[in-house]
């Protein structure tokens, strides 16, 4: 890719980054304030972030894998669901990866 298309590239894609921004500032007010788009919006973080996470554990390229990111994520989860200090699920997530992954070789 040459240096002009490149920067035609970050203008545009800033551009429409912009005006995207700049369409949701236009919504109405009463549009927002309703609350199943309240409810609907809280939930939305959450859900981008477990399906980057997903992704990303149970991928490699356009491959699916099955290794020990599988294994920290499900320990990780089960961290969580009793409610474990965030420093603790990390903890425990990266030795259950580090641990199928020394095992599997």
């Amino acid at each position: 890719m040459s240096t002009g298309t490149l920067w035609a590239v970050v203008l545009v894609g800033s551009l429409g980054c912009y005006l995207l921004k700049l369409a949701g500032l236009s919504v109405p007010a009463a549009w927002v304030e309703r609350p199943w788009v309240t409810r609907v919006v809280e939930f939305v973080p959450a859900a981008l972030l477990a399906a980057l996470v997903a992704v990303q554990a149970a991928s490699s390229g356009p491959d699916l894998v099955v290794d020990g990111r599988l294994a920290g994520l499900a320990v990780a989860a089960l961290a969580l669901a009793l409610r474990a200090p965030f420093i603790v699920v990390l903890v425990l997530a990266g030795a259950a990866g580090a641990l199928v992954h020394v095992l599997t070789g």
